[in-house]
């Protein structure tokens, strides 16, 4: 099975064209979790796969690195743009790729080389509606609300952005901390289906940090719906502008707030590409 190996902002995934493979869209979590493997095989936080579709130019299926299927994955995106884009599976430099959080449309900035220099999705709207996200809350949403996590009580801030996301403000970025109270906060009761845990740092009204503890797959250098989400509740909440610059362990995308919809721009880089032995 031919593979490209793709990275955004050190969030790295394996891109397959399984236009033709007869895989049920359904069926590609035990695959996911075979090429995924960091020791056993390629290695990545997640499996991109296209699909032809009606509604779209084209499909995108994704399957976390625990072979759980999520719904949209924002770098994921812009990786799974550029195999298109480059294959010529998809022959425009705007186009819209279908996921299970809607239709999603892409623009391809080239340089002068015709070479991708950025790449921009609009990421929608997202939703503060608790029963969307989901939380187990009376709450219409769950906006600064307290949460106890072992021995600390925590400030957290929740929405749908295409997964759940939850937002916790801190002083500074701390790893120890991330890797303790991270998993625990994604699998708190009060998230049905769980949720990613993005730790936010305001530099100033243009510049934020997020650390996220994504769900399914632990930490990650950089989770493009998490930034996404950090930027439209820090906004929310006044904290930043509607145009910000974020920054992960990983690298910085630029997330810009129009008519109420999130667009995401940044680069995506492939790796390698190769055979897979399945």
């Amino acid at each position: 099975m031919k593979f490209w190996k793709l990275q955004g902002i050190g969030n790295d995934f394996i891109a397959i064209d399984g236009r033709n493979d007869h895989i049920d869209n359904n069926n590609y979590g035990d695959l996911a979790k075979k090429v995924c493997h960091r020791r056993f095989s390629v290695g990545a936080d997640g499996l991109l796969v296209v699909k032809d579709n009606d509604e779209a130019d084209v499909e995108m299926v994704y399957y976390n690195s625990d072979g759980s299927r999520a719904s949209m994955c924002g770098n994921g995106l812009r990786c799974f743009a550029k195999f298109v884009y480059d294959n010529n599976i998809v022959n425009k430099d705007e186009f819209e790729v279908y996921t299970l959080d809607g239709i999603k449309k892409i623009k391809i900035d080239l340089n002068d080389n015709k070479d991708i220099k950025s790449i921009t999705v609009n990421m929608g709207r997202g939703s503060f509606q608790s029963n969307n996200i989901p939380v187990d809350t009376d709450k219409e949403v769950f906006i600064n609300e307290k949460i106890h996590i072992l021995d600390k009580e925590f400030i957290v801030s929740s929405m749908l952005m295409g997964v759940p996301h939850t937002v916790v403000f801190v002083d500074d970025i701390n790893m120890e901390e991330i890797h303790k109270y991270g998993p625990i906060i994604e699998k708190h009761e009060i998230f049905p289906q769980n949720t990613n845990v993005n730790f936010v740092k305001i530099i100033d009204n243009k510049n934020i940090l997020v650390r996220t503890w994504e769900r399914g797959c632990g930490y990650t250098l950089g989770c493009g719906t998490g930034m996404t989400a950090s930027v439209i509740i820090s906004n929310f909440l006044n904290k930043v502008d509607k145009s910000v610059n974020v920054t992960s362990e990983g690298g910085s995308i630029k997330i810009s707030l129009i008519n109420d919809e999130a667009y995401m721009s940044g680069k995506a880089q492939k790796i390698c590409e190769g055979n897979l032995e399945v």
